[in-house]
């Protein structure tokens, strides 16, 4: 890639003596991670409010970056890019039903005349309808449209600067195709396109599969930027590839267990075992195994919670899990979104009698039972599987029930732990667990949207089709934060060359005009061969403030005009390696091939 083709701000010499810019030696006081620090006390952002920020001329330089590479993709496979306003009516969100799923996360708002309003946090809806307006044949399709737009969403706790916000840029795409096979081919296409963008974005990242959540629809997956600071945590097997969030996570399923000859289940008092731990201590005193001692993986745990639906509906759910593990609270989200749940409390128990609290087992649960509360269970719960649970009575338990013998639940449920170490859902190897920062996320949506509000076009035989949609996003602003998490030390940022706010940094030190005329001369000089420069011209400013401020802002190449320059020489120094001195003459081809070999890396 030219210089001339990579550069979105042509013909610009940032001087700092100008330059709308403060950096910071201390860290601010709410900055959790390094690139919410680095970020602020390098002057790229400053906080408004809680998740909300704005983006100073640097951080609009780096932001434009991320956005043209976005672009370039997008047009690439044939999208064509509209642009939406964030503040939407109520009435589409109605149809689809998620004015009401979104629940608290959407900002809702009326306008002089009482009418409800809200800002957006994705435009699917309008998409939609936008569609429906204007195409009504097959032969208009496949469509690929796309935006990059500020979207909102009332995040209960926004954290980490950039990486979760109450205002975000994204980048939302959509497909409209006419069957399921251009669906296939469209989310192919975008696929195809995510990758080469998160490639030029410089950060490592990890395609998994994901939960469709608010989304809906058949397929789903999440590009995570590699980040031990990351909120999502995903497993993945080195052997055969098999990559999941935890939210969307598989585990093997155990084959059945006869259980012909399998003692009778028994209740035994286990008093003062209320816990999993004592449960498992007193097993292994009382009722010792002649195979292997007791484990918490022979135990079933019974755990009860309130969901509490968008619509203000309340009912009650029992989850069945093996007693070493937990329940996950991020898998249980996704399983039953849009409702929120919470642990059962002491006014739930109250409304219960019937359920032995610390000793509750399967007699007394499922819709079938007295308490009515739905049961389900963990997948490895299979039939024939033996198990030590609560005999539904205060300090008893069962030893040896039998699952399908002794009790049957409702449905099972996949929202149990998932460790580093559990074999792979495909037979092959190990999983192993990490965390990432969520970038982008894709989904074939299907027919949801569409028949909601009746996107249909006519086929080659002239019948009225629903079409098929899939839908696409970018966390833009998160990727300014992804990369910088990914691109520091402990001196300040160190950008790639692709997305740096400037291609190279120069820095003219000592009192000398002599000093600051060979800066000047090569700072002009590399602006016209196409090279974006930051030109550190402050006149009494010392020379390790500059070389302070010239590391925290992150430009992958320095050039110093400094005492070198009695001997006809300068310095060019890389962010982050060996400096090399350049002859004054040839500093501004150096440095411009310098540029083009980063570049093109």
């Amino acid at each position: 890639m030219s210089i001339a083709s990579a550069r979105q701000h042509k013909g610009d010499l940032l001087r700092l003596s100008r330059l709308f810019v403060r950096t910071l030696r201390e860290d601010p006081a709410d900055a959790e991670v390094a690139s919410h620090r680095l970020l602020v006390r390098a002057g790229y952002i400053r906080r408004a409010a809680p998740g909300i920020y704005t983006w100073l001329p640097l951080g609009l330089r780096v932001l434009a970056k991320v956005e043209g590479i976005v672009r370039e993709e997008m047009d690439a496979i044939g999208a064509q890019e509209v642009h939406f306003p964030a503040l939407l009516p109520r009435e589409p969100y109605e149809a689809s039903g998620r004015w009401t799923e979104y629940g608290p996360n959407l900002f809702r708002l009326q306008d002089r005349k009482q009418a409800d309003y809200l800002l957006a946090p994705t435009h699917e809806e309008m998409f939609t309808l936008l569609v429906k307006d204007l195409y009504s044949s097959y032969k208009d399709l496949p469509l690929a449209l796309y935006q990059v737009q500020t979207k909102y969403r009332d995040e209960a706790r926004p954290r980490a600067g950039l990486i979760r916000g109450r205002e975000f840029i994204m980048k939302d795409s959509y497909s409209f195709d006419v069957d399921d096979a251009g669906l296939d081919a469209s989310y192919a296409n975008h696929r195809g396109a995510y990758q080469r963008i998160f490639d030029r974005l410089g950060f490592e990242y990890v395609v998994v599969s994901a939960h469709a959540g608010a989304m809906g629809g058949s397929r789903s997956e999440e590009f995570l930027a590699k980040s031990a600071i990351g909120e999502d945590t995903y497993v993945e097997c080195r052997t055969c590839g098999y990559a999941a969030n935890v939210e969307a996570a598989r585990l093997p399923v155990p084959e059945p267990v006869p259980y012909d000859g399998t003692p009778a289940a028994h209740a035994e008092d286990t008093p003062g075992t209320p816990t999993i731990d004592s449960l498992v201590d007193h097993l292994n005193e009382r009722f010792a195994r002649a195979d292997r001692p007791w484990t918490g993986a022979d135990t079933l745990k019974n755990v009860l919670f309130r969901l509490t639906h968008p619509d203000g509906q309340v009912d009650a759910i029992a989850i069945g899990v093996p007693g070493d593990r937990e329940v996950d609270v991020k898998r249980m989200e996704a399983a039953f979104y849009p409702a929120e749940f919470a642990p059962f409390g002491d006014e739930d128990f109250a409304a219960h009698p019937e359920l032995a609290k610390g000793y509750i087992g399967p007699g007394a649960l499922g819709e079938e039972s007295a308490s009515k509360i739905r049961y389900l269970v963990d997948p490895r719960v299979v039939s024939g599987s033996r198990w030590v649970t609560g005999a539904d009575e205060p300090g008893r338990h069962v030893i040896d029930l039998v699952a399908g013998r002794d009790f049957t639940a409702d449905g099972t449920i996949e929202v149990a732990e998932v460790w580093a170490g559990d074999p792979c859902p495909n037979g092959d190897g190990v999983l192993e667990t990490a965390r990432g920062i969520e970038m982008g996320h894709v989904f074939q949506l299907g027919r949801k949207f569409a028949e909601a509000l009746d996107l249909k076009v006519l086929d080659e035989n002239g019948k009225a089709v629903t079409v098929t949609m899939g839908s696409y996003g970018i966390g833009v602003t998160r990727a300014v934060a992804a990369i910088a998490e990914g691109n520091h030390d402990e001196k300040g940022l160190a950008w790639p060359a692709h997305v740096a706010p400037a291609h190279v940094h120069v820095v003219a030190t000592g009192k000398g005009s002599d000093v600051f005329e060979a800066a000047e001369r090569i700072a002009t000089g590399l602006t016209d061969a196409g090279v974006e420069v930051i030109y550190d011209d402050r006149p009494k400013v010392s020379p390790g403030v500059k070389f302070a401020d010239a590391e925290l802002l992150g430009v992958p190449l320095l050039v110093v005009v400094g005492r070198g320059l009695a001997d006809g020489v300068v310095e060019v120094r890389p962010r982050a390696g060996q400096a090399e001195q350049v002859p004054v003459a040839d500093a501004v081809g150096v440095v411009a091939r310098r540029v083009e070999e980063l570049l093109g890396a």
